[in-house]
């Protein structure tokens, strides 16, 4: 088998492992179940309380009833789990380094469960106190990520306004992030802001922070195993496959972290310590490594690049701006490329065929050939 062969097998053994769904808002998975698409996670501080934002179901513009009664959405705590802010470039990108990331684990989780017309069903506090002076708000709003794909959308929003007596005395450090389930199975993740948004990190949507680690050096160390067979061999084909691969799918040595958000009032707040409204997160993760978003922004958005959301954001609770208005769904202009799948697939047979039928012939021949030249 040739180097081309290698190659697409490495390829295809690649994309077999990506799953059928993934995370946030503008991943280039085309999601098959938006309902428990998780867009944004916010957190941070509001005088005496906290303020956490958990939002779902992106591009969203069609009127309610929506169904809802078959998803859990869950927000995750680890309030013990040691954190360390001495590495100022993993600070820079993360908010701060897990000292032990196999023991991450929810000491607190809030569970919210919501009717199809988005008024809530149930919410359980687990690991908090003070829970009756916890303020919620759910409903249908703007979607506050600023990015222009998502601008005159909507999501439907979780806010809650968490008092800081609610968590253990003197708590300084937090680790979040967030779940949806369906009929008990999870189906996504989001902990720090746009990271599987990223096609390199969509096999750890539904993996445990915990176990995220561990996935990611293994995937990593597969993977430049494959960029460094490539990216050596002599076809310029084979290295400009890898040059692909290692802008895609390739992990960077600043990858290896756990996807969770890390808040700590030892330092001001913004993004990634915490997430406020009106961080530009977009900048924020290009000027430390990863501009995939920066680029289609400027592609979908034009010149100047949005900074701002496309509403304002209000000082009164539930502080997302009012909603786009509702609107029926548009008619799918989309086509599907099945048939020239099926096309391709019948001519690669045909010729396939066809090779091994003039291969019999000629050997046939050959076979004749030789025995006529025996006989003589």
């Amino acid at each position: 088998m040739g180097t081309l062969g290698v190659a697409v097998l490495m390829l295809l053994g690649l994309g077999a492992t990506q799953p059928v769904r993934a995370s946030d808002h503008a991943d280039p998975t085309n999601l098959t179940d938006p309902t428990a698409n998780i867009t944004d996670l916010f957190f941070y501080p509001d005088g005496d309380d906290m303020i956490l934002i958990f939002d779902v179901n992106r591009a969203l513009l069609a009127p309610k009833p929506y169904d809802l009664a078959p998803y859990d959405y869950e927000i995750h705590m680890d309030l013990t789990t040691p954190l360390s802010f001495q590495d100022a470039a993993i600070r820079a990108r993360y908010g701060g380094t897990v000292l032990v990331p196999d023991q991450i684990h929810p000491d607190v989780t809030i569970k919210v469960k919501l009717q199809d017309d988005v008024t809530v069903k149930s919410v359980t506090y687990t690991g908090l106190k003070d829970t009756d002076k916890i303020k919620t708000y759910f409903g249908v709003r703007d979607d506050p990520f600023v990015f222009p794909r998502f601008f005159k959308k909507n999501v439907i929003a979780m806010v809650m306004r968490i008092p800081k007596s609610a968590f253990p005395a003197d708590q300084h450090d937090f680790i979040l992030w967030g779940t949806t389930a369906k009929d008990g199975t999870e189906i996504d993740h989001v902990g720090r802001s746009i990271r599987t948004q990223l096609p390199r990190f969509g096999f750890i949507n539904t993996l445990a922070p915990k176990d995220q680690l561990t996935a990611l050096m293994a995937r990593k160390a597969r993977l430049d195993g494959i960029y460094n067979y490539l990216h050596s061999a002599k076809e310029w084909w084979a290295v400009a496959v890898a040059d692909i691969l290692q802008f895609t799918f390739q992990l960077r040595p600043y990858d290896l972290q756990p996807d969770v958000m890390v808040y700590t009032d030892r330092f001001p707040v913004g993004y990634p310590n915490g997430r406020l409204l009106t961080d530009d997160v977009v900048a924020q993760t290009c000027a430390f490594g990863d501009c995939l978003l920066q680029e289609i922004s400027f592609i979908e958005g034009g010149w100047p690049r949005a900074t701002v959301n496309d509403k304002p954001f209000t000082a009164e609770w539930p502080y997302l701006a009012q909603q786009w208005p509702d609107q029926k769904p548009a008619p799918s202009n989309a086509h599907s490329v099945l048939p020239w799948v099926i096309l391709g697939v019948v001519v690669l047979f045909l010729v396939a065929w066809g090779v091994v039928e003039i291969i019999r012939h000629l050997i046939r021949h050959l076979v004749r050939w030789w025995w006529r030249r025996v006989d003589a």
